[in-house]
């Protein structure tokens, strides 16, 4: 099977991402998003999004907003068949690489702290925890603290990160 195609993904699909985001977070506490919601967030100034794309169909995707020098990591999912294959760090180095490119300086995110598969796949790229909110996310029996990571994009002159 040949490695994913990142692609820049705008209003037009849609619908595509909101099927992979529900794919992405079935049976997880997060609700999917509609298209509805997708072609809003991709309408607005400075939203973006990327999506992998493999043999057997789509793989993935990642959504991030840059505003100024900093940009968030709005969400970022893998569909449940194309996961431990590397999707997620290649959508997430494209993402960091592309909010660079539109001038930020770092990217922020968060997290569920409970969250161990995405905590490790944002430690490895870079990131680390500048702030936590408690009962962030609901949970199933109590509520799950957030987690605001951070990473540097680019140093003063330096190159945005590898794509």
């Amino acid at each position: 099977m040949s490695p994913p195609l990142f692609v820049e993904a705008g209003v037009a699909m849609a619908a595509c991402l909101a099927g992979l985001h529900r794919d992405a977070f079935s049976g997880r506490r997060e609700r999917a998003w509609s298209a509805a919601e997708f072609v809003g967030l991709l309408s607005s100034p400075g939203c973006f999004a990327i999506a992998a794309r493999a043999d057997d169909g789509d793989a993935g995707f990642a959504l991030a907003r840059v505003v100024l020098d900093e940009a968030e990591l709005l969400t970022i999912g893998v569909a449940s068949a194309h996961r431990r294959r590397g999707v997620a760090s290649g959508l997430l180095a494209r993402a960091m690489a592309a909010c660079a490119t539109r001038g930020a300086a770092m990217l922020f995110l968060e997290v569920a702290a409970d969250n161990d598969a995405a905590l490790g796949l944002y430690r490895a790229s870079g990131f680390h925890v500048v702030g936590r909110r408690v009962g962030y996310f609901p949970g199933q029996s109590s509520p799950i603290d957030g987690l605001t990571m951070r990473a540097d994009l680019v140093s003063a002159g330096g190159a945005a990160p590898d794509a």
